[in-house]
């Protein structure tokens, strides 16, 4: 199971943002700038964009994730 953690409502709308954005891409994107804040030291926002990177997976993911009902 995928572990995430969402710090808001914000990080869903970015993730979808990329999604309509990039497509594809999107995942990758999130990796780039979670990587160019690690680059300028800002770890919290490193963090932030690899958790997005998780629900963009999450989200494109065809695949059931946890308890179905």
């Amino acid at each position: 199971m995928v572990e995430l953690y969402l710090a808001d409502a914000k990080q869903v709308r970015e993730a979808a943002d990329l999604i309509a954005g990039f497509g594809e891409k999107a995942a990758i994107e999130a990796t780039v700038r979670a990587e160019r804040s690690r680059d300028l030291g800002n770890h919290v926002h490193f963090c932030r964009w690899r958790q997005t990177r998780r629900l963009i997976d999450l989200l494109v993911s065809e695949d059931v994730i946890g308890t179905v009902h």
